[in-house]
């Protein structure tokens, strides 16, 4: 499949376009719930959640940028932004690996490596998993009990995740399924000061997260303030570590949500929180979309970069 992407054009192009197609379907599938979603909230509002989460989705792409830095190979902030978020269209499309073909395609054609960039993007998802299972593990036992004993095995990941990001572990791990998938190995260890500044940065877009759903908790639930932020954060991290561990779905569509609807029940009745987490859903696509946009337009005309053999943090 990847010689295939590599070598037809019409194929890419077909590819982004099913993508595309299949964004718009998720959109358009429940356009009137988002519809009435949207007239309960105020525009300002919805406004600053949309503003939060493109906020959080940059600073995870700086995280991957960090990632991809710390095996081997630099790529400027915008050709990053344009490998990460195009290639991620691809999680659009019902199957597990068209995200992961397309976003190595991309950053072939920049100069790296797909063993650097798929290693990249895995240890970027088990940092995002660890650093959700984190937030969520020190604010819902604040806010839902209830949550808390429903959820509680989703907790004990986080010793295996911590253990698994060890770069020594990670490495052996990774070099085993390129192994199993017959592909090069990676040629470097990822330095531990990598993997600190990536888990900052990633830790730093998830509360940027909790901060857009605690923006639409607080217009549904006047008063509030900021001791909601605390169910917010919490409530999003653990509807995203559903949803994506529930791979049979593309992006998580519907198991987030009702997720979401069930952490958010102890501050908010069922038909809210409802809301909450349709707008929520529609400001994560468009945000996707936005940044693809922003990464394709910025990166045209880029020439292809050399992979330098160090990591430097910058």
């Amino acid at each position: 499949m990847l010689s295939r992407l590599r070598s037809s054009p019409l194929l890419r192009a077909g590819l982004a376009l099913v993508a595309l197609a299949f964004l718009a379907y998720g959109l358009s599938r429940n356009w009137n719930g988002t519809v009435a979603a949207l007239g309960r909230l105020s525009w300002w509002t919805v406004a600053g959640s949309f503003a939060a989460v493109l906020a959080g989705l940059g600073f995870m792409l700086v995280a991957w940028q960090v990632v991809l830095a710390g095996f081997g190979t630099h790529l400027p902030l915008r050709v990053a932004a344009k490998v990460l978020f195009v290639g991620q269209l691809g999680k659009y499309v019902p199957g597990s690996v068209w995200a992961f073909a397309a976003m190595m395609e991309l950053a072939r054609d920049h100069g790296s490596p797909p063993r650097r960039t798929f290693g990249a993007t895995v240890v970027g998802l088990v940092v995002s998993l660890g650093c959700a299972l984190a937030l969520a593990a020190v604010t819902l036992p604040l806010t839902s009990q209830d949550v808390v004993r429903q959820a509680w095995y989703l907790l004990l990941l986080i010793p295996f995740i911590v253990l698994g990001l060890h770069p020594r572990v990670l490495t052996f791990g990774l070099n085993l399924a390129l192994r199993v998938a017959r592909k090069e190995p990676l040629d470097q260890v990822l330095p531990g000061s990598a993997m600190l500044v990536a888990a900052a940065w990633t830790m730093a877009g998830w509360l940027f997260y909790g901060v857009h759903i605690w923006l639409l908790l607080d217009d549904m639930r006047p008063g509030g303030g900021p001791s909601l932020f605390a169910v917010a954060a919490g409530a999003y991290a653990l509807a995203w570590v559903t949803g994506l561990l529930t791979v049979i779905v593309p992006a998580g569509i519907g198991v987030r949500e009702g997720a979401m609807v069930l952490v958010l029940t102890p501050v908010l009745d069922a038909p809210h929180a409802l809301v909450v987490a349709v707008v929520s859903r529609l400001a994560f696509t468009l945000a996707d979309a936005v940044w693809a946009g922003i990464g394709f337009v910025a990166a045209r005309g880029q020439a292809p970069a050399e992979s330098e053999p160090a990591y430097a943090a910058r």
